[in-house]
């Protein structure tokens, strides 16, 4: 990757912006005949999601991340718009040919602009689905997607950053693409000043027809137990989904921006497959995040209601904390993470009590791993040891995998999957799509699992998944 000092505001100089794609064309040559160019520059904060609203085409490819922390005050929110370059992965070297995709990039990327600027330079935005293979030919997201956006546009607290992303050949306009490239810095500099409003929402219109009916799902409830006491497995994370049926088309930012209002501390979610179908979510659990070299990642499994006082709240905690069923679910996470991270040579870190992490409709057990990362293990090597850890699939997990398929009548697809990003330095962020819904016009389908271990009873853990089907109920608009 070939890095030029700062030239200030060369998004505001159009002449400037012109001879300097002018000069990266005339330097291609017969073996490099094609260049990623990446300009990165500050702009007056705006609202990620109302650019993605604003913006985004809605056959263009989009990726949308947020997570709100009021208490630690690191809130951000990216939105990551129409694909410059991108590549499908499927199989099971699926994480591999992703870094080699985004290594080859990367070679051929001259990144100018402001270097200091919080998440400049080109960054790739990726899901990896639950399977590393799609059974069905009508699967709306493949197996795994890469791409990096032609725009993007990140906000940190009261700093925004805006990267342009642009592809450089023989063949191209420079002309045509500089005007392209001042249009669009045009456009988000002037949404500013736009918010994006409340409206509520409108679940009691919404027809709702279950995928697998309650009585399905607690048959195959009983068959998993059966096979943990026969010792086939220890644990199986089994799933639900609801079709959602409105009258009209549902809102893509509204249900977003509802979703980050009543969830914060969540990772709130939207990515979309080109075609005009969103999957969106708002999802406690981070999957993986590595910031120089410093890697976090979150055993979460174990679940409890919010009481309705906050004496009832306190019980149902203090219970969760001592339920000898879910402090044994959510050691068997721990004890695959730690595993895993082990076999790469790193080191884990920990606390040996977990902790609560409470939503506003759930509480979890939570303990956060850390580490540090040698410099040559690279982010997505992680990832392919990590993703689906046992807090959405089971143990042991090639075998809860295949039960999986089994019991589930319909395509999980990016239901569980890992979602995130990946920047020049090998920095990323990945959540798990979990409490989330694919958009299809005015319909919409809902995901929600619960992991079944020795002790699970069907009535519990449906509703358990009830629970949180609800939180997207409520925030689909």
């Amino acid at each position: 990757m070939t890095v030029i000092p700062h030239r200030a505001n060369l998004l505001q100089d159009r002449n400037q912006l012109h001879q300097f794609l002018l000069d990266c064309q005339q330097s291609l040559t017969e073996k490099d005949q094609t260049k990623i160019v990446s300009i990165s520059q500050e702009i007056s904060p705006v609202d990620p999601l109302v650019v993605l609203q604003e913006i985004a085409a809605p056959d263009d490819r989009h990726f949308y991340f947020e997570k709100r922390d009021p208490i630690a005050g690191n809130s951000f929110a990216i939105a990551a718009l129409d694909s410059a370059i991108h590549v499908t992965v499927a199989g099971s070297d699926r994480f591999s040919l992703a870094q080699n995709f985004i290594q080859s990039c990367l070679t051929q990327t001259i990144t100018i602009g402001t270097e200091r600027l919080p998440f400049s330079g080109p960054h790739f935005f990726c899901s990896f689905a639950f399977f590393d293979e799609n059974i069905a030919s009508n699967s709306y997201f493949p197996p795994g997607i890469i791409f990096l956006p032609k725009w993007q546009i990140t906000r940190l607290k009261d700093s925004c950053t805006i990267v342009a992303n642009t592809i450089i050949n023989r063949d191209i306009n420079v002309k045509f693409i500089t005007e392209n490239i001042f249009q669009k810095v045009d456009k988000i500099a002037s949404l500013n000043y736009i918010k994006i409003r409340n409206p509520g929402n409108r679940s009691i219109f919404l027809k709702q027809i279950p995928v697998n009916d309650a009585a399905q799902f607690k048959t195959s409830v009983k068959s998993a137990l059966e096979l943990i006491e026969s010792k086939y497995f220890s644990k199986l994370v089994l799933s639900q989904a609801i079709n959602v049926i409105s009258k009209t088309p549902f809102s893509l930012i509204d249900s977003l921006n509802n979703l980050r209002l009543t969830y914060p501390g969540c990772y709130v979610f939207s990515t979309s497959n080109g075609k005009g179908k969103n999957f969106i979510g708002a999802s406690p659990e981070r999957l993986i995040s590595i910031q120089n070299n410093q890697l976090v990642t979150d055993a979460l499994a174990g679940s409890a209601p919010r009481g309705k006082t906050q004496a009832e709240d306190g019980n149902l905690g203090k219970g969760l904390l001592n339920s000898e069923k879910d402090i044994r679910e959510h050691q068997v996470v721990i004890d695959f993470i730690v595993d895993r991270l082990s076999s790469l040579g790193i080191n884990p870190d920990f606390s040996p009590l977990p902790r609560l992490l409470q939503l506003s409709n759930i509480q979890h057990l939570w303990t956060p791993i850390r580490a540090r990362i040698p410099p040559d293990i690279h982010l997505l090597k992680i990832l392919s040891q990590l993703h689906p850890t046992p807090a959405v699939a089971g143990v042991p997990r090639d075998i809860a995998l295949q039960q999986i398929r089994a019991c589930e009548s319909y395509d999980r697809s990016l239901y569980a999957a890992a979602l995130g990003w990946i920047d020049r330095s090998g920095n990323g962020e990945f959540a798990v799509g979990i409490r989330s819904a694919l958009i299809d016009g005015s319909r919409a389908i809902l995901y929600a699992g619960a992991g079944i271990v020795a002790g699970s009873e069907p009535e519990k853990e449906l509703a358990e998944i009830q629970l949180k089907l609800q939180a997207l109920l409520n925030a689909l608009v």
